[in-house]
């Protein structure tokens, strides 16, 4: 049978035990359905041999030796990660399209005995749902920016909203990355569609008659788009503002980023593409700093003379819902400070 998903709402309630990515690694590893798990009816290897085939030789050669791949994975799976299910499991299977694949998978699952069913349309209907909500639907929600200076720990902040019952959305926490050059988080961020899906996870789960507070970013973080719904509710949003000593904003920086700290080379590098902005006398000046290790000078210089000007420029002229003046970044204050905006605006 085939399960028709209508809307991203359902995803929380679906009436299913699993849900079985049957796609390759790598397309799972771009973008899934929230909560799958990827049992690759075939690997990349197996998809590729077997398109290749199609095209340059027959398809019905190509379908034998893909049903082959498929029965052998299958078994496989059957023997391992699906070994410890009871006869009432019920599975919900999806590949690219709702075709061969989870289909072929489904019905070996069906002949066991267990309730298999597919997903209508596959990943591409899911994903469908997704550009709706975040592309062509308005963001229901008032949107609420926290601003502030670089290193007013307004991630940080967020998250105590949060922890106090208001609603967010965490764009640098989806995109895995914390908003600047020195921003990337591991090795590399998600895709522009898994980004997606965190996002449109989060917006569903919110109510629409209270507001949603949201970082104060640019259209980009790091190499992710912001989706245009979202943006759009961005662009016309009231803000808090936040504002902290320099001193306590430079600790705060060094503490936020010690991957930078610990990679000399990569703080060298981004670093020079700072120079276009300030010149090579400056970025020569805090490279010093970062050879002495002088962290916090260099964390508070960085803000003086780069970051704080532009963030000037870019809010000239607004005036913000309130301005929350905080004596010190401490978790302590920032819950104080989160609990206040909640109870003022949330």
């Amino acid at each position: 049978m085939a399960f028709t998903l209508k809307d991203l709402a359902e995803l929380s309630a679906l009436p299913f035990d699993t849900i079985i990515d049957a796609r390759s690694p790598s397309e799972f590893a771009e973008d899934h359905i929230p909560g799958a798990i990827n049992l690759p009816s075939l690997t990349d290897a197996e998809r590729a041999e077997v398109g290749t085939i199609y095209v340059q030789e027959e398809p019905f050669k190509a379908r034998k030796i893909g049903a082959a791949y498929v029965a052998r994975n299958v078994a496989n799976y059957l023997q391992g990660p699906l070994a410890h299910h009871e006869g009432g499991w019920q599975p919900l299977v999806y590949c690219w399209r709702g075709g061969q694949r989870s289909n072929a998978f489904a019905s070996i699952l069906s002949q066991i005995g267990w309730r298999a069913e597919v997903v209508a349309g596959g990943y591409k209907s899911y994903r469908s749902l997704v550009v709706s909500l975040l592309h062509d639907t308005a963001i229901p929600n008032e949107v609420i920016l926290i601003e502030g200076g670089t290193g007013s720990a307004k991630t940080q902040l967020l998250h105590h909203i949060a922890d106090q019952g208001g609603q967010v959305i965490d764009l640098e926490g989806a995109a895995e990355h914390r908003g600047s050059l020195f921003g990337q988080v591991g090795a590399r961020q998600p895709s522009q569609k898994m980004f997606e899906s965190r996002i449109a996870e989060t917006v569903v789960g919110l109510s629409p008659d209270r507001p949603v507070f949201v970082e104060a970013e640019s259209s980009k973080v790091g190499d992710c788009l912001v989706p245009p719904s979202l943006w759009k509710a961005m662009l016309r949003a009231r803000y808090v503002e936040i504002a902290a000593p320099p001193q306590a904003r430079a600790r705060h920086v060094v503490d936020t980023y010690p991957d930078i700290i610990a990679d000399p080379d990569r703080l060298s590098g981004i670093l020079g593409k700072l120079a276009k902005f300030r010149g090579h006398a400056q970025v020569e000046a805090w490279q010093e700093m970062a050879d002495a290790q002088n962290w916090t000078g260099l964390a508070q210089d960085l803000i003086e003379r780069h970051y704080d000007p532009a963030y000037k420029r870019i809010r000239a002229g607004e005036d913000p819902l309130d301005t929350f003046a905080l004596a010190d970044l401490s978790e302590m204050t920032l819950a104080q400070t989160a609990a206040e905006i909640v109870a003022r605006f949330g």
